[in-house]
């Protein structure tokens, strides 16, 4: 109950498996919480019930509750199949679970808005069912809500794979994305990742609303067109960047190694709570750090040569990674770098005045933490569409600078070298440091009050309180 004896209004999300899809929506349901009184709860499901998931949920404040879907059959799922191809099986094979959760939430709360990320959305078809908005959360960017809308019709008019496109493909209101540096599951055409992904994007225009996990000033054109009324496609509301909340004590030893380095010395490097190398490539990057002669904070995860996205459902890394760094290294290293096994709080080392620059795998998180604390970025896409995000990055945002890959496929120690030093000193990081900045301020404007994206999570939770009466 509120204040004056009402039932506080409910709200539903079903977040799909993965810490980047669960952290901003964690973010958005203390928001409409702390604004908006309402009460939340996360529908999980069972593939993401794992020990990461639990502990951060149960950090969320009492009025966010969670419920995990059972577990679905998975037996005739290949077990090379892609990561969309699983969630959208998952998901599938969740909804009877789903209609029992959301009747028993309408029975027992005020539950008036469905909240589907991305490759939940086959859950629209419930709350049409039940008489409640449904409405849909994108974690990334405008640039791949923008790609996604424009699926069907791409894939109707482009014969062959994307990737042997000889021009970009021009998106409205995006910097134009070569073929190869597509969203992963769009490059074989041919796999039933993108059979899925064509599922979803057909489920988009069908959403009552959908919130964007960005912000107007870091991508403009898009903004701009995509917040104008258009028929036949849902009202969007940036309402980003919604980052995790700092939860870190300056306890970590990597935190107070950071307190001992000059302002702006270290770079900081992490490929996320999902992302691997392979062996080689890993042995390349370290040497490529040790090369440069500049500071750094590594987190290691140990290699996977068979998929980058290797702990992505777990967020964790099984193995000790320190075996696999070349021989020497930490001690050729010593005082210069500091390696982390697994995890660091990533939140706290950027926000410190000795990190100068975020070596990243390009994931939409990454990317608004590096932006809010004002941290220029070497982009090193892995999967999903971090490729087409490091392209936004270097070539329309302009905070980002990119290594070369060889004929290989492989970045060597000689150009990770070059783009650590040429962040960290050059000429052109001195420029990405200055862009960044701007950008960090037009953050900071965009989620006070009176900013873009404090009105437009304000216009959608009043649409909802609307509905309601």
């Amino acid at each position: 109950m509120d204040a004056a004896g009402s039932r506080r209004l409910h709200l539903a999300i079903l977040p799909t498996p993965g810490m980047g899809h669960l952290f901003p929506l964690a973010e958005l349901s203390k928001l409409l919480v702390q604004r908006h009184n309402f009460t939340v709860t996360f529908i999980t499901f069972a593939v993401a019930d794992n020990k990461a998931t639990q502990t951060f949920l149960s950090t969320l404040p009492s009025s966010i509750t969670s419920i995990s879907l059972p577990s679905v059959p998975l037996d005739d799922v290949p077990s090379d199949a892609n990561i969309e191809t699983r969630m959208s099986i998952v998901s599938i094979r969740s909804l009877p679970a789903l209609r029992s959760v959301l009747l028993d939430l309408q029975s027992s709360t005020n539950l008036v808005a469905f909240l589907a990320d991305f490759f939940a959305t086959d859950g629209f078809q419930i709350a049409r069912d039940l008489g409640i908005l449904y409405y849909m959360f994108i974690p990334t960017n405008l640039h791949f809500l923008t790609l996604m809308l424009q699926l069907p019709a791409l894939d109707a008019a482009v014969r062959g794979p994307y990737q042997d496109l000889k021009e970009p493909i021009k998106l409205p209101g995006c910097v134009p994305i070569p073929g190869t540096e597509i969203v992963t599951p769009l490059l074989d055409r041919s796999n039933d990742a993108y059979k899925w992904m064509l599922h979803h994007a057909a489920l988009y225009r069908q959403a009552q609303g959908i919130l964007v996990n960005s912000f107007s000033a870091i991508e403009p054109g898009a903004a701009k067109l995509l917040t104008e009324e258009q028929e036949g496609r849902p009202p969007v509301y940036p309402v980003g960047p919604m980052i995790k909340a700092s939860s870190a004590s300056g306890a970590s030893p990597c935190l107070k190694w950071l307190d001992e380095q000059p302002q702006g010395s270290v770079l900081f490097v992490s490929f996320g709570s999902g992302g691997t190398l392979t062996k080689r490539q890993l042995k390349e990057l370290a040497l490529g750090l040790e090369a440069s002669k500049q500071r750094f904070l590594l987190v290691l995860r140990s290699p996977s040569d068979e998929d980058s996205s290797s702990t992505y459902f777990t967020a964790q890394t099984k193995e000790n990674p320190l075996f696999y760094l070349p021989e020497g290294f930490l001690e050729r290293t010593q005082g210069v770098g500091f390696v982390v096994p697994s995890w660091a709080p990533q939140i706290e080392v950027l926000a410190h005045s000795s990190t100068g620059g975020f070596l990243s795998h390009c994931g939409w998180n990454s990317t608004l933490e590096s932006v809010t604390h004002g941290v220029p970025m070497i982009a090193w896409p892995l999967f999903a569409e971090q490729a087409m995000n490091s392209v936004m990055l270097v070539e329309a945002v302009k905070i980002a600078i990119r290594p070369k890959k060889g004929d290989d496929g492989l970045i060597d120690s000689e150009e990770i070298a070059r783009v650590v030093k040429e962040l960290m000193e050059g000429e052109e990081g001195k420029v990405l440091r200055n862009r960044v900045k701007e950008l960090k301020e037009a953050t900071a404007v965009a989620v006070a009050e009176g900013g873009s994206s404090y009105k437009a999570l304000n216009e959608v939770a009043d649409k909802w309180k609307s509905f309601a009466l």
